[in-house]
């Protein structure tokens, strides 16, 4: 699981430095202005095409045929990387509709406030995580009653 959301990271940073200009969203102008929408909508679909790049590779890899190592444990070693590969492609695939969610929002005028509270996010939260629907606060609050939930 950690590995999923380090290559999650790595996607997310690889977006952020395709994105042409210097310019980066700060505490100092007023909140989710024209630019900075502008920012968030390049960078979410950079994100996506950056990600349905690499599933378009794994896809070409899987189409070149069956694993076919004669060492049952290079074979074995290969089967799990391919499992592990599938899972983070899945993994990507859920994120893609969170992405297109939050493209979403930013063209209704609710990127970047938290659906629960109304508040704002934060730029910082959301600079680190562009998909957040929540505040920080909220979402600590939901994840309690999830596990109370779960506990029960």
């Amino acid at each position: 699981m950690a590995s999923g959301l380090a290559d999650e990271i790595d996607v997310l940073v690889k977006a952020r430095r395709s994105l042409a200009g210097d310019y980066v969203p700060s505490d100092g102008e007023e909140y989710m202005n024209a630019e900075q929408l502008d920012y968030f909508r390049r960078l979410l679909q950079q994100w996506k095409k950056l990600i349905l790049s690499a599933a378009a590779d794994t896809l070409s890899q899987l189409q070149e045929g069956p694993l076919r190592e004669p060492d049952l444990n290079d074979r074995a070693s290969s089967e799990t990387d391919w499992g592990i590969e599938l899972r983070t492609r899945d993994r990507q695939r859920k994120l893609i509709s969170k992405i297109d969610s939050a493209l979403r929002r930013i063209e209704e005028g609710e990127y970047g406030y938290c659906e629960v509270t109304g508040e704002p996010i934060g730029l910082g939260r959301l600079i680190a995580r562009p998909i957040a629907t929540m505040t920080v606060e909220a979402q600590e609050a939901h994840e309690r009653r999830e596990r109370v939930s779960r506990d029960d």
